[in-house]
């Protein structure tokens, strides 16, 4: 009995080996930067769901269910479980170390060819003009918080890489100009181009995470799929860059694939031939982008395709509660071990969330000044009309029955969402507010916010549906799940100005167990359909450019939508299966090895290949590949798209077999039943659900937040020496003409650094400014934030800054003391004496005997050349 529990127990124990070292290729994570508890923390995960695995298995034959569910295959199964703990491990590491841990460098496979640059600041401040105009001087200041802050940038620019398959270049194709040296990497790049599609691919990650490593080998898939080249980009990630840097930098990518600077590698890609691509947090930049593009008259790509977009940064739909257990997103969101970079307030006395106390209308920028304290208003409880019959709507706002849907509105003060509040996609207002005694506003624990406090109304004192000012508040207030209770009061703002009206065709993939489904799914439709799923009044009412666009663009979009189920369901079993099994999870894709992720792939690269090759004339008619589908009965042929009319939308549903379906009607769709006023609003619920996790984080790592406040006064205190030293040491600014600089003795006027002349910005010329609070650009409480204080001092500064200052280790010191010591007795010998002078004369004449032999070697090399090009000629 010993030897076949021994090698069951091996073979196990090898199957748990495997399965990790394949997931750890999907994720792209290195084996060298897996610490030991990341290891043991993976391997139990995959003997617990090793053992229930085997238990479900075994009542579904002894019960002979027939449906096919994902998880049967124990390779999934294993696979899913293991990413959903990684990504569960994340949350309990700092924000800094999460970040480290998915941006390491992973060598690409050999068949690949993958070629690094550097998008340049040229391209940057092009993008940053384009934004400053879509913006706008109002909500600059306003939403914003300037114009200078989110420019601010450690590197020389934006790293990214091309990716194409070995097998599909023609290196022979390339024209070397004679007279300019090529580095590997740009000849790589030019034997791409002959490469008729491109894929501007951008990354998801919650906002704040992931990287062009932890994605490559799915956007090496799309590369052999599409049989063209990707172009993908690191951009900048919250919380250290809050939006709309990251906006800022794929807007850059995209400029630079259209608009190359002179000394790029590629030649102008016409936007035709360019297809955007994105997951999660990066189908959501792709679509800000494709607006901000549109808004702007800009030429668009030929196509989008958004993976799991996410773009509803409030989780106003009900799957972002349905389907927790399905997904691999943490059940409370993406939280993380408090660190001097994240959370703003590790520390937060008396609670994070308070009862309604400020004035509904004051602008988001001034949620938290001073003045807004003299606003205060009473508690009002959040009760409906009676008038039920008003729009149509015989149900509660608030009741339990739409209690997963139900209007809310924003997120805590260091939660810009609350499922991935790195994003901070506000401006200001995200400072503590305090009352009129300069006390801390009257927070409270989650057990007492859940208790009405009684202050309710009668319904008689509340007004109608029609009162925006009312229901849509801002800043905004949560609508509570008990309509009389006193709405709860959240300290910042979201903005998002994405809307779904493109003139190009999109691609919508979900899966149906995602917490993002029902988002997608609506969103979709509304771009397929503005007219029947309008923007919310109030978003109309606070957003500048939604007002604009409200009429200017109401064009239909042409749509596919797929949703992928984690099930197959046999013909003759389907009119008697009422109970569905949970469907795909979030960004379905990482999992390449499965039949639906495989045809995920192949639409998207069909897709891809049509619009970017195909003539206008074609695309009009029908931008969207015809994919074999599965006939079913009683299924009329066009009910897989409506064709009628200028709309053209084709709704699926892929099972795991990668066999295709029609979806049911609309009518069926619980997501698209939401009024408009209930979309963007945060609620009571989805409030409470980050709560709950952020409280068990603050007692979890309560020492730690302590350690974290202390640690940040020292990084403040540094922070202001080296700025202190700097001016000692010769640092002026440009604005700073009358400035009366100090005297600084045998400072040298050769800078080691250099002015940069793309460089717009530094850290010092934010004093007009409000970034946001995590911004590093206005920290000095954090070491990267030093790190780039340093950097735009003392190596690379923006044109603001006059002079460049050595640093401490480079500048020599001259002093005037008189005394001997060992150095100044070595400096006498060399200066004055006559074996000093002698050496000296000696030394020179060796300096320009070697010069001279250097010369000649360099004319003799160029002769040659010379030569040699005459006969070749």
């Amino acid at each position: 009995m010993t030897g076949p529990l021994t090698k069951f127990f091996c073979v196990s124990w090898m199957s748990v080996v495997g399965i990790i070292q394949e997931v750890c290729i999907l994720l792209q994570v290195r084996w060298s930067v897996l610490s030991v508890h990341a290891v043991i923390y993976t391997s139990l995960a995959v003997i617990k769901t090793l053992y229930a695995h085997g238990k479900r298995k075994t009542k579904k034959l002894r019960d002979g269910d027939e449906q096919e569910e994902a998880t049967d295959d124990i390779f999934f199964d294993e696979a899913f479980h293991i990413v959903k703990s990684f990504i569960l491990l994340g949350t309990k590491n700092t924000v800094e170390s999460l970040q480290a841990f998915t941006n390491s460098h992973i060598p690409a496979p050999p068949w690949t060819a993958v070629a690094p640059v550097r998008i340049p600041l040229q391209s940057c401040n092009q993008a940053a003009d384009l934004l400053i105009q879509w913006f706008g001087p109002e909500d600059l200041k306003r939403v914003v918080g300037g114009e200078k802050w989110w420019q601010i940038r450690g590197l020389d620019g934006i790293d990214a890489e091309w990716i194409a398959e070995k097998s599909h270049l023609r290196p022979s194709s390339v024209h070397i100009d004679a007279g300019r040296k090529y580095s590997e990497e740009e000849k790589l790049v030019m034997s791409m181009e002959q490469l008729e599609t491109t894929m501007l691919y951008i990354h998801g990650g919650g906002y704040y995470w992931g990287s062009i490593n932890t994605h490559r080998y799915q956007i090496i898939k799309y590369a052999h799929k599409i049989r063209g080249r990707a172009f993908s980009v690191n951009y900048r990630k919250a919380p250290q860059y809050p939006w709309p840097c990251p906006l800022h930098d794929v807007l850059a990518a995209y400029l630079y694939l259209i608009q190359p600077p002179p000394d790029a590698a590629h030649k102008p890609i016409h936007p035709s031939k360019i297809v955007f691509a994105g997951d999660s947090a990066g189908g959501g930049l792709c679509l800000t982008m494709l607006t901000v593009l549109r808004d702007l008259g800009q030429p668009l790509p030929a196509g989008a395709v958004l993976i799991s977009p996410w773009v509803d940064l409030t989780h106003s739909f009900p799957s972002i509660h349905t389907n927790t257990a399905t997904d691999i997103i943490p059940p409370h969101g993406f939280m993380n071990k408090p660190s001097v970079l994240w959370p703003m307030d590790p520390i937060k006395e008396g609670g994070r969330v308070a009862r309604v106390h400020s004035d509904p209308l004051l602008k988001p920028c001034h949620a938290d000044t001073p003045d807004a304290d003299n606003n205060v208003t009473r508690d009002v409880p959040q009760v409906p009309p009676t008038d039920t019959g008003k729009h149509g709507d015989s149900t509660l706002v608030g009741s339990k029955q739409e209690t997963s849907s139900s209007s809310a509105l924003t997120v805590p003060q260091e939660k810009a969402s609350l499922f991935g509040g790195k994003c901070n996609p506000a401006g200001r207002g995200h400072g503590r507010r305090r009352n009129q005694n300069k006390n801390p506003s009257n927070t409270m624990p989650i057990d007492e916010l859940v208790v009405n406090n009684g202050h309710g109304a009668s319904s008689d004192s509340i007004p109608d549906l029609d009162d925006i000012n009312f229901w849509q508040p801002n800043p905004p207030k949560v609508l509570m799940k008990n309509p009389r209770d006193v709405p709860l009061e959240l300290r910042s703002q979201i903005q998002h100005y994405a809307t779904t009206e493109q003139s190009l065709p999109v691609v919508y993939l979900a899966g149906d167990g995602e917490v993002l489904r029902d988002e997608i799914i609506y969103m979709a439709h509304k771009a397929a359909d503005p007219a029947k799923y309008p923007v919310r009044e109030g978003v109309i009412r606070d957003g500048l450019r939604q007002r604009e666009n409200v009429h200017k663009f109401s064009t239909p979009t042409k749509v596919h939508l797929q949703v992928y189920d984690g099930t197959f369901t046999p013909l003759h079993l389907r009119p008697f299966v009422k109970i569905k099994a949970p469907g795909m999870c979030h960004v379905l894709t990482v999992f390449t090895f499965t039949t639906s992720a495989d045809y995920a792939y192949h639409s998207i690269a069909e897709f891809a290949k049509r619009v970017t090759q195909c003539s206008a004339e074609q695309l009009d008619r029908n931008p969207f590949p015809a994919l074999q589908r599965t006939p079913e009965p009683d299924v009329p042929e066009n009910s897989l798209g409506d064709l009628s009319g200028d709309t053209l939308m084709i709704c699926e549903r892929v099972d795991i077999h990668g066999q295709v379906r029609s979806m049911e009607s609309k009518e069926d769709i619980a997501a698209l039943q939401l009024r408009p006023s209930e979309i963007g609003i945060i609620k009571e619920e989805t409030l409470f659900k980050w709560l709950e996790g952020q409280e068990e984080w603050d007692r979890r790592f309560k020492y730690r937040a302590t350690k974290v406040m202390k640690n940040r006064k020292t990084f403040e205190a540094k922070a202001d020496s080296m700025i202190k030293n700097a001016r000692l040491r010769g640092l002026l600014l440009a604005k700073e003409d009358n400035f009366v600089q100090r005297p600084v003795v045998g400072r040298s006027n050769v800078a080691h650094g250099a002015i940069q002349e793309d460089r717009r910005w530094g850290p010092l010329d934010l004093v007009d400014e409000r970034p946001p609070p995590t911004a590093i650009a206005g920290r000095r409480d954090t070491g990267e934030a030093l790190a780039l204080l340093k950097k735009n001092i003392y190596h690379t500064a923006p044109v603001t800054h006059k002079t460049i200052p050595r640093s401490v280790s480079e500048q020599q010191v001259h002093t005037g003391m008189r005394y001997i010591h060992g150095m100044r007795m070595w400096q006498f010998i060399v200066s004055s004496s006559y074996f000093g002078r002698k050496v000296a004369a000696k030394a020179a004449d060796d300096t320009r005997r070697v010069e001279n032999a250097l010369m000649e070697t360099e004319d003799k090399a160029a002769s040659t050349v010379k030569s040699a090009a005459v006969i070749g000629n």
